[in-house]
C-alpha cells in the first residue's frame, strides 16, 4: 500500500514501465504544507474540488473567491468558505456522505504551477472562521492525506484580467446573478443566508 497508488495505477505503471518514476514522484508527497505551498494556495483566486457520493459517483466543481479565500489553517489542514450558490450542494453534500476529496490548485496566469491536495473534509455551520470570512455560509476544512506538486507542462499561459464581481470582499455587497431572476427559477430561489460582511 502506498500513499498515492492502488492496484489500478500499478497495472498501468507496469504496462508503461513507469513504476520507478511514479515511486520517485511519490517521494515528494507530504502531509504537511511547506511555506511555498501556503504562499501558492493563499495566492490563488480559484481551485477545483473533486468529490464523490457514497456510491462513488464523482463530481468536480470550481471554487473561486478573492486570493486567500482558501487558507492553510494548520500544518496539514486547509479551509475554504462555501458562498451563496445554486443551492444544489453537489460537492458539500458529497462530503457529508463521503469525506474523501481532492483539490487541484492550478495557476494558468503568470508562472504555470500545479499542486494537489488529497484528504478528508468536513463541512460546518459553526466553524469559528465563519465570524471572520466575508460571505461564507459554511466552512469546509480538509485534513491532508497527501500534498504533492504536479508537472505544469500542459498548463496554457493565460492572463488574469480581474476578479469575479461576485467574489465576496469586505465593504462590498455582491450583485445577485441574473439567472436568479429567470422565470424558470425566480419562484424557487431561497433567500441569501446572513453572513459576515467584514
Amino acid at each position: 500500500m502506498t500513499t498515492l497508488f492502488h492496484e489500478g495505477n500499478r497495472r498501468l505503471q507496469d504496462e508503461f514501465d513507469s513504476r520507478r518514476i511514479a515511486g520517485r514522484l511519490e517521494s515528494f508527497a507530504r502531509t504537511e504544507f511547506t511555506a511555498d505551498d501556503r504562499a501558492f494556495i493563499e495566492s490563488m483566486p480559484y481551485c477545483f474540488l473533486a468529490t464523490a457520493d457514497a456510491e462513488g459517483r464523482p463530481d468536480c466543481s470550481f471554487k473561486g473567491g478573492m486570493p486567500g479565500f482558501v487558507r492553510v489553517t494548520g500544518p496539514g489542514e486547509l479551509a475554504f468558505p462555501d458562498y451563496d450558490g445554486n443551492g444544489m450542494f453537489k460537492s458539500l453534500g458529497n462530503i457529508l456522505v463521503n469525506p474523501a476529496v481532492g483539490l487541484l490548485f492550478i495557476a494558468i496566469h503568470g508562472r504555470p504551477q500545479r499542486l494537489r491536495v488529497n484528504g478528508l473534509a468536513t463541512v460546518s455551520r459553526d466553524d469559528p472562521l465563519l465570524a471572520e470570512t466575508v460571505g461564507a455560509q459554511l466552512i469546509v476544512r480538509v485534513a491532508a492525506r497527501a500534498i504533492f506538486p504536479n508537472c505544469p507542462r500542459y498548463v496554457p499561459s493565460m492572463q488574469l484580467v480581474e476578479p469575479s464581481i461576485y467574489a465576496p470582499r469586505p465593504g462590498r455587497e455582491p450583485p445577485e446573478p441574473a439567472w436568479k431572476d429567470f422565470p424558470a427559477f425566480k419562484d424557487v430561489v431561497p433567500p441569501r443566508q446572513p453572513t459576515f460582511k467584514g
